[in-house]
Parts: structure tokens; C-alpha cells; sequence
């Protein structure tokens, strides 16, 4: 294989990685550009590697990659007692590794279909978040100025429909504060809503939406 083709199959993969997790961290998702793009340009750099080591025979080591990745895309799902989140977040993982090990294989027009789909499924969503069609999910950390009870707090989330979850509850006795760390879930003009409401309760020291 020339070393210019190699370096256009590197390119593509770059930028269309970059391109990809540029919009996911501006859309504040637990996975920002860095993961996408070392995904996919390892992908690609394999599936050459396998080229050249194994040309008449390929698909083993090719294999070994989309197995691989799949452990990975796992550690992007969040498990609380009867849900588990990120399995949007673990999907762009795996078919960003798809995608560089197309492109690594010189199928730029596979590539570029798999690409142009990725990208109607982010404006169909974002449509749809526009809408507030759908339920999404936050973190949510919250830090009181006093002890208070759980019907506190689930009188806010009541108020505004959002359903949550405690994944993370610690106690400052000699300050008698609280810090608690909740995945929420609900419309995005709720959630978005929530700070707002929050901020008026006299308990109330900080909130933080991730």
C-alpha cells in the first residue's frame, strides 16, 4: 500500500472523528471528541496493519477489533438499580470504530453512507429535543446548607416531572450539609427548568448540571 493513501485514510478518519466529537462535547455528552477520534483512527490503523500482515485473509484480525471496541463502548453505559444509561453514547463508539476500519480498508463510499446516516440520526434528535419529544438524562449535584429530608427534594422533581436516581449521598456532620449526586430524567425544558426552582428553596447552597 503507498504511504499517500495511507495518509488520506488517516485524514478521513481523523476529521470525520473530530467533526463527530466536537458536537457530542458541545452537546455535553459524557464522551467528548478525544474518545471518538482514538477510537476511530485506531480502528483505521489496525484494519491497515491487517492489510499488510494478513492480505489474503483479513476478517480474523478485523474480528478481533469490533470485539474489542465493544468492551469499551460498555464502559460508556451507567447502571443505577433498574436502569442502565449511555447506550446512545456506547453505540456511537462501536460504529465509530466501524467506520475507521471502513476507511481503513479503502471503502470510502460504505464510509460515507455509514458517516451521512450518523449525522441525520444527530439532527433527528436534536429535532426531536427541540420538541421535547423523548426523555434524556443529566447528573445532577446538588449541596444543601442544612440536613434535610428525601421529600424535600422530591417535591422539586415532582413539581416539574422528572424522575431521579441517588447514586452518590455524603453527609458533612460538622457542617451539617449535604452533597448528593442524582441522575435525572425527564424533558429537556423540565430539566432545564430545574435550577430555577431549585435555587428558590432556602436549603439550596449549589446545584450542578452535567
Amino acid at each position: 500500500m503507498e504511504y499517500n493513501e495511507i495518509i488520506i485514510r488517516f485524514l478521513i478518519t481523523f476529521f470525520a472523528g473530530l467533526l463527530f466529537g466536537l458536537e457530542r462535547q458541545r452537546s455535553h455528552k459524557p464522551i467528548g471528541f478525544g474518545t471518538f477520534i482514538f477510537v476511530a483512527v485506531g480502528s483505521c490503523a489496525l484494519s491497515i496493519i491487517a492489510i499488510i500482515i494478513v492480505p489474503e485473509n483479513p476478517l480474523p484480525l478485523l474480528g478481533a477489533i469490533v470485539t474489542g471496541i465493544g468492551f469499551l463502548g460498555a464502559g460508556a453505559l451507567i447502571r443505577t438499580t433498574d436502569k442502565i444509561f449511555g447506550f446512545t453514547t456506547a453505540a456511537a463508539i462501536w460504529i465509530f470504530a466501524i467506520l475507521g476500519l471502513i476507511i481503513g480498508l479503502g471503502q470510502y463510499f460504505i464510509a460515507g453512507i455509514i458517516y451521512i446516516s450518523i449525522w441525520l440520526i444527530v439532527i433527528v434528535d436534536r429535532f426531536l429535543e427541540m420538541k421535547g419529544i423523548g426523555s434524556y438524562q443529566r447528573k445532577i449535584i446538588i449541596t444543601t446548607n442544612k440536613i434535610i429530608n428525601d421529600g424535600q427534594i422530591r417535591s422539586i422533581f415532582n413539581k416539574n416531572s422528572i424522575n431521579y436516581k441517588v447514586i452518590d449521598y455524603c453527609i458533612e456532620k460538622s457542617n451539617k450539609k449535604l452533597n448528593i449526586a442524582m441522575l435525572i430524567e425527564g424533558k429537556k425544558e423540565s430539566i432545564n427548568h430545574l435550577p430555577q426552582d431549585l435555587i428558590k428553596e432556602e436549603w439550596v447552597e449549589t446545584c450542578k448540571i452535567e
